[in-house]
């Protein structure tokens, strides 16, 4: 609770003051009623903050949102249930929803008396253009006095989340081509087709039990096969997203970093839509260990909604993280600024044979950084390196169609570097 100096306006410190002065002159010159009026002019301000209430009200706030995850642009419905859980009727209040800037102008409105058990319902809507994990609440309430001598500020602790998903582009029907191999073993080399959908086919080894033979695909390839009661083996997919501050140039929705995790939450939905088991790599996952985890389409929206640059962010680290995957011959895609050759050198070197790795450079002149002294060209330099590598890439700037830079990287086009 504030002091009683601290809950004067400016108008009711004028009062005590000029009432001050006015009382003392009253004294001095020997005039009763002007120091009558005097003691009116300091006792008024001092009478409304015994007026006021002292203490916090007990209201519970409860919080709906819907839908609890927006789409950019996407306007949502909040309603605000008040309770007043304590045992005496609340003052009236003037309540005000701290919300951040991008989710609108802040809303306000008169909170009436409220019964020992009464509620009160209030709602208002929400919408922002940029991703972001954003809170809503606390909720902030006002009282004046009818003179405008004092006010109270009072804040109820309550808060919900509420989050704004990358925006994300349709990357087409067509099936990715994987690799010959995942992560999770051998790729079938069949599959029986009498509904058993669950049970692969391999090559007979030393130890098989007898019950297992396939004698169908025997006949059929002429040597003993098994079965394998095992799901078959997916494809795996590693998402690796730059996240250095120092490296991504731009701000808002039109900055690398914002087309970068576009980018990348696009090809996550697709991916997993064609059967990919998808890894997000970024300074996040990788800091609190949960890179190794595959991730749901729902898991990684969240993720990137809540992903932000980082200062300490070092391309290195992901890189050294992702080199565990590769291994086993995985499909790589990377959004990835091409600042520096050094740390693309690194990135390329993850590359393994029988594995494919794609890659967005993000060209940071064409997002409105400062051109290098020595006027090195990032189509030439940057996907050069990963080329040589044998990596797909294509150069992006902030007006490339997500689809269209997913194309020249994934589909028939020529292997080596394409620029949009």
């Amino acid at each position: 609770m504030k002091s009683a100096k601290a809950r004067l306006t400016n108008r009711g410190k004028i009062f005590v003051i000029l009432g001050a002065c006015v009382m003392a002159a009253g004294i001095l010159l020997g005039y009763p009623d002007l120091t009558r009026i005097g003691l009116i002019l300091v006792v008024l301000p001092l009478l409304t903050l015994l007026v006021l209430p002292r203490r916090t009200p007990k209201i519970r706030v409860v919080r709906t949102v819907s839908p609890v995850r927006l789409a950019p642009d996407e306007r949502g419905a909040v309603e605000v249930r008040f309770t007043n859980v304590g045992e005496r009727r609340t003052a009236v209040f003037l309540a005000e929803e701290q919300l951040h800037y991008q989710l609108g102008d802040r809303p306000r409105f008169v909170l009436p008396r409220l019964s020992a058990g009464e509620e009160k319902l209030m709602k208002y809507s929400i919408r922002s253009r940029h991703r972001g994990a954003y809170s809503l609440g606390p909720v902030l309430l006002r009282q004046r006095d009818p003179f405008g001598l004092t006010f109270l500020s009072l804040q109820l602790s309550s808060r919900t989340e509420v989050l704004v998903l990358p925006r994300l582009s349709s990357l087409g029907e067509g099936r990715v081509r994987g690799t010959s191999r995942g992560s999770e073993g051998d790729m079938p080399q069949m599959v029986a087709s009498h509904g058993e959908d669950d049970v692969s086919i391999r090559h007979y080894r030393d130890g098989d039990e007898l019950r297992r033979v396939h004698w169908p695909a025997t006949a059929h390839r002429g040597e003993i096969m098994v079965r394998q009661e095992d799901r078959p083996a997916r494809r795996r997919a590693v998402l690796l997203l730059d996240s250095r501050a120092s490296a991504h140039p731009g701000t808002g929705v039109r900055s690398s970093f914002e087309w970068s995790v576009s980018a990348i939450g696009s090809v996550a939905r697709h991916l997993i839509a064609n059967g990919f088991v998808v890894h997000l790599l970024t300074d996040t996952t990788v800091r609190d260990s949960t890179a190794p985890d595959p991730i749901e389409l729902d898991q990684t929206l969240t993720a990137l909604a809540r992903v932000q640059p980082e200062e300490d962010s070092r391309l290195d680290r992901l890189t050294a993280a992702a080199s565990s995957f590769t291994a086993g011959g995985v499909l790589v895609v990377a959004a990835v600024v091409g600042s520096d050759e050094d740390s693309l050198r690194t990135l390329a070197a993850i590359r393994q044979p029988g594995s494919r790795a794609l890659a967005f450079v993000i060209d940071p002149v064409k997002f409105g950084a400062a051109a290098s002294k020595d006027g090195d060209d990032v189509e030439q330099s940057s996907t050069g390196v990963l080329a040589d590598a044998g990596w797909r890439s294509v150069v992006v700037g902030p007006h490339t169609d997500i689809a269209r830079a997913w194309a020249a990287i994934s589909g028939s086009l020529t292997s080596g570097s394409r620029s949009r």
